[in-house]
Formats: C-alpha cells, sequence, structure tokens
C-alpha cells in the first residue's frame, strides 16, 4: 500500500519504519523542512511531498501531528483524499476530534486511534523501530467506520504488533486522563519542585537515584505536545487532578503530625496498584 505519514515525529516516524520493513512505500509529509530533511536522511520515509500532492496517492493517511493541529488535518485530508483511501488519526485524545468530523460525508472513511506507546522523546530522531510491538491501541466510534476501512485500518495495527481495544470518545478520555496525562502533570511538577527548593544542581545529579529519574523521566517530554494534549482533555485531567492533590494533602498532613500509622495506611492503599497490574498483565498472557 502507498501509506501518507503527517507529522514525522517519535509516533508517526516509528510508524514509517515498522511499515516500510512490512513492504509498504511511505510517503512523509510535515510542515518542518528540518523533520524532512532528517526523515530522508534516517530512512524513515521513501519520499516526501506537500500534503496536496500526497493525497492524490495515498490509500492509507496517518495524521501524527499534535492534537491541536488534527481536527483542521483531518478536515482536509478527508476532503481531498481518494474516496477510497482511510484516513487515520493517532492522537491521544479523541472526543473533539471525533465531534469535529461526524458529519462529514467521508466520515465513514475515518478511522480515530491512540496507540498507546511512546517515551519521553520528540522529532524525527526519535523514531524506533518496534515500538508499537506488544502494545494496545484504542479505537474509537468503530460504528461509525465502513467495514473495508476498519479492516484496513486493523490491518496496520496488526503489521505494527498492536491489539486493539475499542471504546467511546469520552470514556477513551477520561481513562487516559486518570492514567496517563497525569502522570506527564505530576512528572513535570516533580521536577518543577526540585529544581525551585534544590538550587545546588549538582546535588540532583549527585544524589538522583533510579526512583527519581524514573519518576521525573516523563519531565523530559515535549512541552509542546503536551500542552495541546492537557488543554484538549482539561475537563476529566482537572478533575484527575482535584483528586490527586486532595491525596497529596493526606499525606501532607500525615508526615507534618508525624502519623506513621495514617502514612502506612495512605502506602497500604497505594500498594494494591500491584495487584491491579499483575491481574492486568495476567489476562494479557492468557489471551494472547
Amino acid at each position: 500500500m502507498k501509506i501518507c505519514v503527517v507529522g514525522l515525529g517519535l509516533i508517526g516516524g516509528s510508524m514509517a519504519i515498522d511499515l516500510k520493513v512490512k513492504g509498504h512505500h511511505i510517503i512523509g509529509v510535515d510542515k518542518s523542512p528540518s523533520h524532512i530533511e532528517k526523515a530522508l536522511e534516517l530512512g524513515l520515509v521513501d519520499e516526501v511531498h506537500d500534503l496536496n500532492n500526497a493525497l492524490e496517492e495515498a490509500e492509507v493517511v496517518i495524521i501524527a501531528v499534535p492534537v491541536d493541529a488534527i481536527e483542521k488535518v483531518l478536515v482536509n485530508v478527508l476532503d481531498q483524499m481518494n474516496p477510497k483511501a482511510i484516513a487515520i488519526d493517532v492522537g491521544s485524545t479523541k472526543q473533539e476530534i471525533c465531534e469535529s468530523v461526524k458529519t462529514h460525508n467521508k466520515r465513514g472513511r475515518f478511522v480515530a486511534a491512540h496507540p498507546l506507546a511512546g517515551t519521553e522523546f520528540s522529532g524525527p530522531t526519535a523514531a524506533i523501530p518496534n515500538l508499537f510491538s506488544g502494545k494496545k491501541n484504542i479505537i474509537c466510534e468503530e460504528e461509525r467506520i465502513d467495514e473495508d476501512a476498519l479492516d484496513t485500518a486493523l490491518q496496520v495495527f496488526s503489521e505494527i504488533g498492536m491489539t486493539n481495544i475499542f471504546m467511546n470518545p469520552d470514556n477513551h478520555d477520561m481513562h487516559v486522563a486518570y492514567v496517563s496525562h497525569l502522570s506527564h502533570v505530576s512528572a513535570f511538577t516533580l521536577g518543577l519542585t526540585v529544581l525551585d527548593i534544590e538550587k545546588d544542581e549538582k546535588q540532583i545529579f549527585n544524589l538522583a537515584s533510579t526512583g527519581f529519574e524514573s519518576t521525573v523521566r516523563l519531565a523530559k517530554s515535549s512541552p509542546n505536545t503536551w500542552a495541546s494534549i492537557f488543554n484538549k482533555n482539561s475537563n476529566h485531567l482537572a478533575k484527575a487532578l482535584d483528586n490527586y492533590i486532595s491525596k497529596l494533602q493526606e499525606f501532607k498532613s500525615a508526615i507534618e503530625n508525624q502519623d506513621s500509622e495514617k502514612m502506612k495506611a495512605l502506602m497500604d492503599d497505594a500498594n494494591d496498584i500491584k495487584r491491579v497490574l499483575k491481574g492486568i498483565k495476567l489476562n494479557v498472557v492468557k489471551l494472547s
């Protein structure tokens, strides 16, 4: 297939690598000349075009731009692409994107997806092979997708090693706010706090154990990417933050009062996440 990847950063570039290995012809599109140059240099794509020219040939269009740009790009793609082509977005919010094209005459050719994979790095140099292998992919509003378009999208995600979950857009945005987006806010906040109160940068380096390093890893993520995600999912994320702040206040109160029993109780409750994650892993093994 001729697959157009719009946005040659971590997600788009990594999809391009894996799909190119599978024998597909990859056409790259990116508004950044440096991204285009680097994608060609790294061999992420077979050729590059502007979007209009790319859409003349593409059978599949993967939209991997920041979420605050997806709606505009998506409408443009649906307006211009071949009637039998399909468009797939891979943004990490879904409700507003789905809403933006719900009455479009080519709605059935659109697959709203969210591959649950990534790293803290960005740009074409962050693209790596097998990023998606063994990971889950969420597809929203499957009932609105033409059968052949869904089949093609499932083939694409299968070829890069993903299994699929189906979910409605609002539930998607709510759950990723709790599990993914909140984690990023927490990491950014931890990074800010340590930088603010520890003025001796050498001591941050000397004393940062693997615990701090792993917890703050997400704070190295792209501000441009995550500001747009936080904006798009502000309602669900704000509610999650209310609960998070409440838990922080409980810990603060217990620490100020040297209430060891309260601290232990909070940590015992938090330890239950091990059971949840272990159960999920066991279920995945059984299903595979």
